[in-house]
Formats: C-alpha cells, structure tokens, sequence
C-alpha cells in the first residue's frame, strides 16, 4: 500500500519534529557537560588559591620567591621522608 502526497507530508513534519527535539536535547547535555566541567575547575583554582595562600600565611618569604624556586624548595620538602610520613597520616586521617 503506496501513501499518498498527504501522508507523506505528515510524515515528514513529524520527523523533522523529531529531529529538532533530538537537537535541542543534545544541546542541553552539551551546556551541563560545559557547566560542570566549569564548575570543577573553579573548585580547583579555588583550592590552588587557598592552599597557596596558606603556604604564604605559614611561609611569608616564599612570596618573594621566583616560580622555580619555589617549585624546587617545594620537591625538596616534599622529599623528606618525615614529610611524606606527615602527608600520608594527614590523607589517612581525611579518609577516616
């Protein structure tokens, strides 16, 4: 059974009705998908602000400090088997 000119045309419409709604729904995931990825990087500048901000507080005189070396003083810290022993406790206390 062949459809006529009319069918067809409805058809159509319905389709194209369809393809638009498909369109707008992807379009509204792609705006959360942006709105969440931005809402994560503000949490994480917000986090490197305030953690810098705290090393400055606790260490006035890295503020004077090139980005190198602050980076170099940071690793050498970092590396002191005392100071991994302290970071570990810290993060174990966290997930307690």
């Amino acid at each position: 059974m062949s459809k006529n000119l009319e069918e067809l045309r409805r058809e159509y419409a319905e389709n194209e009705a369809k393809l638009q709604q498909y369109q707008h729904r992807v379009q509204r995931l792609e705006q959360r998908k942006k709105y969440y990825e931005k809402g994560e990087r503000q949490k994480r500048a917000h986090r490197l602000i305030t953690r810098g901000a705290a090393v400055e507080s606790v260490a006035p005189e890295v503020k004077v400090m090139t980005e190198r070396d602050f980076y170099i003083l940071a690793e050498q810290i970092f590396s002191m088997p005392e100071v991994r022993a302290a970071v570990h406790a810290a993060v174990q206390r966290e997930g307690a």
